[in-house]
C-alpha cells in the first residue's frame, strides 16, 4: 500500500472539523480537483496502480478533510460522529464496486445487537465522496466528485439490521462458511484478508474453534447505488426501480 505522509501535508487540515457543515464545505473545496493536483499539494506520490494501493484514494481526502480516527474501530470523525467514504463510479455516478464498511468479529457475538455492532456505529452518518473510478482514466486525471451527507432512512435502517441479524445468526450458528456474497440485500459479508495465510477464529458447525480467512462487512452496489441516486438527485436505472 502507499503510504502518505501526514507529517508533509499537516497544514492542510491542522484540526478535525467542529461541524458537519465544517466537513462538508472542506469536501467541496475538493470537488473537479485530480488526484495529481491533490497529491503534489500533499506531496505524495500517486501509484501508478489501485490494485495495490486500495484506501490510497480515501487517505489522500482524509489529510484535506482532516479526519482523526486512523485505524481505530470509530467514524473517521468521533468529534461529530461522522464516517468517511469514497465510492468509485463511473460517468452515470453508478458505483463500481462495492464499498468496505468494516472487519467483521466471528466470535463473542453471543447477545449482540444490531444497536451495539460496529456496522451500526460506521454506518449511523457517512460522508459519501464519488470519485471517478474508470480504469482507463490514469489515477492523477481522476477527479472527485459532489460529497453527500447521508444518514440511513428507516427503511434503509430496517434493512441494513435485517441482514446484519442474519449474517449475524449463521456466524454464531457455526455456519459463516456458508454465508455467501448474496446473502443479505443491502449488505453482505465477504473474505477480507491480504493473503490465504491470514487466517482468524471462528465458530464452527458443532461449536468448536475453527480457523477461517477474517471476514468484512460490504454495502452491496445496487443500495450504495440508491443512497447516491436519491441524495443527488440523479434518476435510478429502471431495472433499480
Amino acid at each position: 500500500m502507499v503510504q502518505i505522509n501526514k507529517q508533509s501535508a499537516a497544514t492542510l487540515a491542522s484540526a478535525p472539523p467542529a461541524t458537519e457543515k465544517e466537513l462538508l464545505a472542506r469536501a467541496e473545496q475538493l470537488i473537479g480537483c485530480s488526484f495529481q493536483q491533490l497529491a503534489d499539494i500533499a506531496g505524495v506520490a500517486v501509484p501508478s496502480s489501485m490494485r495495490h494501493a486500495k484506501g490510497w484514494a480515501g487517505q489522500l481526502l482524509e489529510l484535506f478533510l482532516g479526519a482523526s480516527a486512523g485505524s481505530r474501530a470509530e467514524q473517521d470523525f468521533p468529534e461529530i460522529g461522522v464516517e468517511l467514504k469514497t465510492i468509485p463510479v463511473n460517468l452515470q455516478a453508478m458505483p463500481l464496486e462495492t464499498t468496505y464498511v468494516c472487519i467483521a468479529p466471528l466470535t463473542g457475538l453471543t447477545g449482540v445487537s444490531w444497536e451495539q455492532s460496529n456496522v451500526r456505529n460506521k454506518l449511523s452518518k457517512v460522508l459519501w465522496i464519488p470519485i471517478d473510478g474508470r480504469r482507463e482514466v490514469p489515477i492523477g486525471e481522476r477527479s472527485v466528485g459532489l460529497p453527500l451527507l447521508w444518514q440511513p432512512s428507516p427503511t434503509q435502517e430496517q434493512m441494513l439490521k435485517q441482514d446484519w441479524e442474519e449474517i449475524t445468526e449463521a456466524i454464531v450458528l457455526g455456519q459463516v462458511e456458508s454465508i455467501t456474497a448474496r446473502t443479505g440485500m443491502a449488505l453482505q459479508l465477504r473474505p477480507k484478508a491480504a493473503n490465504s495465510k491470514a487466517l482468524t477464529s471462528a465458530i464452527g458447525p458443532h461449536g468448536e474453534l475453527i480457523q477461517t480467512l477474517p471476514r468484512g462487512y460490504y454495502l452491496k452496489k445496487q443500495f450504495t447505488q440508491q443512497i447516491l441516486a436519491e441524495g443527488l438527485g440523479l434518476e435510478l436505472p429502471q431495472s433499480q426501480k
